[in-house]
């Protein structure tokens, strides 16, 4: 049977009690700013005005999205391959989630809110040393902000040596690539593609 309401949905879960329903901040506080200072990872999820929805990986020293005040947060957006997905969604709705991640911690920090593009001289000074500093910042201003349990880590094993995939087991991006789009030529090799890669970060 399918769920059509948040009624239909209670009925099955019931409704969050104690820390589970206190949990949710407006802003930061000295345990969220101490995640955000330790994150070199989060996932950034967007959507256009017509609904459809994104998700972004972002990457960068520990520390990399920088906090303004208790309500403001700076990420850069970093070179990627021009198609600017998460750009354009937060152009036409300006509405935006983040899921927080710092290895080897079983848990994430969860903020959601608002945010804009910006080509603010003071946010871009902050990546100026960067070998490809970013050409536009993304300003988020905070709504909402709440740790999130270990369960799923837990679950998945996410950080345990035994869950790790050897590189050399699994198809190169590039081999994924040309079989998924019917383009028939040599691919290049994973090193190779690390070695490209790594003159973009």
């Amino acid at each position: 049977m399918k769920i059509t309401s948040e009624a239909e949905l209670r009925e099955l879960y019931g409704w969050p009690k104690g820390r589970a329903k206190s949990k949710v901040l407006k802003q930061l506080e000295k345990h969220s700013r101490n995640f955000l200072e330790h994150s070199p990872f989060f996932v950034m999820s967007t959507y256009d005005k017509s609904g459809r929805s994104d998700a972004s990986p972002r990457g960068g020293s520990p520390g990399f999205v920088k906090i303004i005040n208790d309500t403001t947060l700076i990420v850069p957006d970093a070179k990627g391959n021009n198609r600017v997905d998460s750009l354009v969604n937060l152009v036409e709705t300006g509405s935006i989630g983040c899921l927080f991640f710092i290895p080897g911690i079983d848990e994430s920090l969860r903020i959601n809110g608002s945010a804009i593009i910006t080509t603010n001289s003071e946010y871009l000074t902050f990546y100026s040393e960067e070998q490809h500093p970013p050409k536009t910042c993304i300003e988020i201003k905070i709504k909402e902000v709440f740790l999130h349990c270990a369960k799923a880590f837990m679950r998945s094993k996410l950080w345990d040596i035994s869950s790790r995939v050897e590189r050399p087991w699994f198809p190169t991006m590039g081999t994924m690539l040309n079989e998924q789009l019917g383009i028939n030529k040599p691919t290049e090799s994973q090193d190779e593609m690390v070695k490209r890669y790594s003159k973009d970060l």
